[in-house]
């Protein structure tokens, strides 16, 4: 039980971290968009490049074997129903806010609410793609397809960086491979973050070996920064990519894995359970933040952007707290009982036996 405990743990040490690479990237994009200027989150981002999204993916397919092998509804409904349940409330919220109340224009709020059915709309559509991923792996379990087939096709679509005009489909074929590879190596995975725990100052040289070789890939010609885009250098390179991106993420396993065995990083860990929380809800805030320091006059970007990430944060984890005291509102960032498929019930809180996003 011990060990199971401080296994969930540095998983959710993880996915605070991941709260903060996501976070890091829209803050820097839109300060430097709004400001024509690069600060230091820029290049924190462009450091964490080839293992941002594939760490969050790679993360979210660690406990799929856990629920693979159920029966559709029950499977359905906690790994498709449950995301696309977050999804269409807050991508409801957000173009009724930004499109229908602050754009003045209730027609276009239509239209972007018809489109975000078969497209992602915005910041949500990692929540989207989980359960796309999800289901596409429940299905190619029921065909009983090789592990070792789809690791190749989706590593082939990975490198093969597909463009097609569809947001929904070129984000499949960049990020599935991680979030596949996170259920078929979620062993080895555990025994990685086990052996970190256990060996320390092994760990600590390992990933800052990791830091200077990752640091070389991004940082070396054909890498170019400016306020809104960035390009790597041979980090950006078919087959180098996958290799980096995967190197990262498990580099934060890694990490997470140390983090945990400090009482001090308890906040972090409790952040990380709160996931879903902040990743449906930090646009808003945000981009409100954003516009007021600019309204202010104040446009330095690394004071701008600290600033509106620390309202990105905290803003949706005080939301939920006013939820739970007051007891209403609780729909926004918990499933109620109603939105369940028929037949299945609400997963049980306590005990915590397994990641919940």
């Amino acid at each position: 039980m011990a060990a199971a405990k401080n296994r969930l743990e540095w998983v959710d040490i993880a996915k605070g971290l991941s709260i903060f690479l996501v976070v890091i990237m829209y803050c820097a994009s839109s300060v430097g968009e709004d400001t024509g200027q690069t600060g230091f989150l820029h290049w924190s981002l462009a450091f964490a490049m080839p293992f941002r999204m594939p760490e969050f993916f790679l993360l979210s397919g660690l406990f799929l074997a856990q629920v693979i092998d159920r029966p559709w509804r029950t499977f359905a409904d906690r790994r498709v129903v449950h995301y696309l349940y977050f999804y269409v409330l807050w991508a409801i919220i957000h173009i009724v806010f930004k499109v229908a109340l602050v754009g003045r224009d209730p027609g276009g709020a239509l239209s972007y609410l018809a489109w975000a059915v078969v497209e992602p709309y915005g910041v949500l559509w990692f929540i989207y793609m989980l359960a796309v991923v999800g289901l596409v792996s429940k299905l190619l379990y029921q065909a009983k397809v090789p592990h070792w087939v789809v690791l190749v096709a989706s590593a082939g679509l990975q490198m093969a960086s597909v463009h097609t005009g569809s947001y929904l489909v070129d984000q499949f074929c960049a990020y599935f491979v991680y979030f596949y590879a996170g259920y078929v190596f979620a062993p080895t995975i555990f025994r990685l973050a086990d052996w970190a725990g256990d060996n320390a100052g092994l760990a600590i040289v390992a990933l800052a070996g990791w830091a200077v070789i990752n640091a070389v890939l991004v940082f070396t010609p054909g890498f170019r920064l400016d306020p809104v885009h960035i390009e790597m250098g041979w980090a950006a390179l078919p087959g180098v990519h996958l290799l980096a991106a995967m190197a990262g993420a498990l580099a934060i396993c890694v990490a997470s894995a140390l983090l945990v065995r400090l009482p001090w990083m308890n906040w972090l860990r409790w952040m990380g359970t709160k996931s879903l929380v902040v990743y449906v809800a930090f646009v808003l805030p945000m981009g409100i933040a954003r516009t007021l320091l600019l309204a202010l006059g104040i446009e330095e970007p690394n004071t701008v952007s600290l600033v509106i990430m620390a309202v990105a944060i905290v803003s949706p984890l005080v939301l939920w707290w006013l939820t739970e005291k007051i007891g209403f509102g609780k729909f926004l960032f918990e499933r109620p009982g109603w939105a369940h498929l028929p037949g299945t019930s609400p997963a049980p809180k306590a005990p915590r036996v397994v990641a919940a996003e």
